[in-house]
């Protein structure tokens, strides 16, 4: 089992298969923008991407997370999911839910355990503004409805950006509450740099508890293992939310995540600006043994923690050249 520079284990392997997205979120892909996408002969295929995941369970990863762009634009999803399936029985997904209600059936049928659906508002036009498209929340609920209906493990990521959807937090409790789903408030991140993120527009893990507070008696009960990226809490009645403050209280000491891009990169950091180049060794004939050094390699000289020297970096004037977050995998 490889260990960084900071004492981090390898667990927890994200794989985007595409960069393309039917949305054009403000805090990751913004409209007005020209994208240039991966060619499809670019992309690693299924059989590719399965073979890593066998490889890095060998080094102990025990969850894969299939990210993207919007993973539920790649054709025939859940036959890469039984294809991993077979590896590793944590498999989880994180969509935006706009196909989710019409895929999910075979997404479970072929072994997915978890569904993580990014909601950024319950208001149809505060939606529609927010991912640059004519959506209904109702179309995003559907899925949300599928997935429990199925057996899925359901959670809800709430992009919280000040002066936008902050004064939808208790929106968000009571509606999700009943369905027993747990929602994850996320503090505005600079990943990227298309999403104009500043300071002042993050909605800070302290002004998200203050709003729940407002109601409810609030319990801190910390994160439910280690490398969790949420510190939870729970309400009187049981109910549990998380909440994500990757820049007021970054959690960079206990992360365990490898990034799998879909054009085959390695990335240490969702943060990052460079990647390693590991499709070169799937399509030039490597063996196991040759993939399983590269990752080890990669991983025994990590030592990002960017979250931690955030504020001191903004302090001195310095903007590091970050992969975009459709590229890298959320």
């Amino acid at each position: 089992m490889p260990i960084d520079q900071l004492g981090r284990e390898l667990k927890d392997l994200r794989v985007s298969v595409t960069d393309r997205c039917n949305f054009r979120c403000q805090f990751c892909m913004p409209e007005g923008e020209n994208y240039e996408f991966f060619r499809r002969e670019e992309i690693l295929s299924f059989e590719e991407i399965a073979r890593v995941v066998r490889i890095a369970k060998g080094l102990g990863v025990k969850k894969v997370r299939l990210t993207g762009g919007e993973p539920l634009l790649r054709r025939h999803l859940e036959k890469l999911v039984a294809l991993i399936s077979q590896e590793v029985e944590d498999i989880a997904l994180t969509t935006n839910g706009f196909l989710l209600g019409d895929k999910v059936q075979d997404l479970a049928s072929a072994g997915l355990k978890r569904v993580t659906v990014s909601l950024p508002s319950l208001r149809d036009q505060t939606l529609s503004k927010l991912v640059g498209r004519d959506v209904k929340v109702s179309q995003i609920i559907e899925g949300i409805h599928r997935s429990l209906e199925l057996g899925l493990s359901v959670k809800v990521n709430v992009c919280v950006v000040r002066g936008i959807n902050g004064d939808e937090i208790l929106d968000f409790i009571e509606f999700f509450r009943p369905l027993g789903v747990e929602v994850r408030f996320i503090e505005f991140m600079d990943v990227g740099t298309l999403n104009r993120w500043s300071l002042e527009r993050v909605f800070s893990a302290k002004d998200i508890i203050n709003a729940i507070s407002q109601r409810y008696k609030v319990k801190p009960i910390g994160r439910q293992k280690r490398g969790e990226t949420a510190e939870r809490f729970m309400l009187e009645d049981g109910y549990k939310f998380g909440i994500i403050a990757s820049i007021t209280q970054p959690f960079c000491g206990e992360c365990n995540r490898l990034r799998l891009t879909a054009d085959g990169k390695l990335f240490t950091c969702l943060f990052a600006s460079d990647g390693y180049d590991l499709k070169s060794l799937l399509r030039g004939g490597a063996k196991d043994e040759e993939i399983r050094d590269f990752i080890v390699s990669i991983w025994e000289k990590r030592k990002d923690r960017y979250s931690e020297e955030r504020l001191e970096l903004l302090k001195k004037g310095i903007k590091p050249k970050k992969v975009e977050m459709f590229k890298l995998g959320g």
